[in-house]
């Protein structure tokens, strides 16, 4: 259960290692288009693809899902298309309903544990390209949504492997965790984007649930905005009937496909509850917990004017060993 990643010297600490990345690559480049996938509930799926798309029948297929609130700018997710593509994968990312340019068009948007559009989106690209092997790799968020899928799907996931990265796989203790972590800084960072996200959106949403915007404006807490939110939009009684039945944690017994889970102990926006034991998972996966590395930082290397993105190399090198 040993993770090889070790700090850099220079960025030991957990709040470095989450919050400095972001500064380290502002101008990141990779040249993405854009498509517009129509859902079977006549809502949409923004997708951006790492250009050249497709470069043959049997190159292999990497999807990406981005944490919450997160998008192609995402440094993690931005950067992880780049390396996969550079590692000879054609590369795809989804973006969540509401979390693309232009406003999803139900009510409904997307959670922790909602799966039903990566099963659509896989199911369209293995009809697509039914010789290109399939891959997926979650950040945060999105990782929990692509573990509780793999293990509801089992040995039908329709995916040669996957990585799980920084995924709260317990939500209900992750979420009090954040609540309290760095002076709650975590929490204002999240509700601010998700207040901003679902405010843009109001008057569909007041289609369902009764929400005012000044209402929205006042929520300064997560649990209130998933007890008066997420909750009440995708059919769960309270936010704590939506962690019991989203984390993904009790589906790591049923992995069936090849699947690497990364964490770090001292991830700040994370319960340790929500860092797997060996006996939690199924023989298909690959525990690599280290000590450091906060969350979805995981930077080493001895020169702070150079950084080395370790999940960079190490997702690549996971899914090239595996499809072998």
């Amino acid at each position: 259960m040993n993770g090889s990643f070790k700090p850099a010297w220079w960025m030991s600490n957990k709040h470095a290692q989450t919050i400095l990345p972001r500064f380290f690559r502002p101008k990141l480049a990779l040249n993405v288009e854009y498509e517009t996938l129509t859902t079977p509930d006549q809502d949409f799926l923004e997708l951006a693809w790492a250009t050249p798309a497709i470069t043959s029948d049997t190159r292999p297929l990497a999807v990406v899902f981005h944490g919450l609130e997160g998008n192609i700018d995402s440094f993690y997710a931005k950067g992880m298309m780049k390396a996969l593509h550079t590692n000879g994968f054609d590369v795809v990312l989804m973006h969540f309903r509401n979390c693309s340019k232009l406003a999803n068009l139900l009510p409904r948007a997307y959670h922790s544990g909602e799966t039903t559009d990566a099963r659509y989106l896989f199911e369209t690209l293995k009809a697509r390209f039914p010789n290109k092997p399939l891959v997926a790799v979650g950040f945060s968020l999105g990782g929990n949504v692509l573990a509780k899928y793999l293990g509801e799907f089992k040995q039908h996931s329709l995916l040669n492997a996957a990585a799980v990265i920084s995924a709260p796989l317990d939500l209900a203790s992750s979420c009090q965790f954040i609540r309290k972590s760095l002076a709650k800084i975590y929490q204002r960072y999240l509700l601010g984007r998700l207040k901003k996200s679902t405010a843009r959106k109001l008057p569909t949403i007041e289609q369902q649930i009764q929400l005012s915007s000044d209402e929205l404006a006042n929520i300064n807490d997560l649990l209130e905005f998933d007890n008066r939110v997420t909750a009440p939009l995708h059919g769960f009684r309270n936010a704590d009937d939506y962690y019991q039945q989203s984390s993904a944690k009790p589906y790591l017994k049923d992995i069936a496909t090849p699947t690497l889970i990364v964490h770090a102990h001292d991830d700040p926006m994370l319960s340790r509850q929500a860092v797997p034991l060996q006996e939690e998972v199924s023989e298909h996966v690959e525990l690599a917990v280290s000590q450091k590395g906060g969350h979805v930082g995981f930077i080493s290397g001895a020169n702070p004017l150079k950084p080395v993105f370790w999940l960079e190399q190490k997702i690549p090198a996971f899914f090239k060993r595996t499809l072998l």
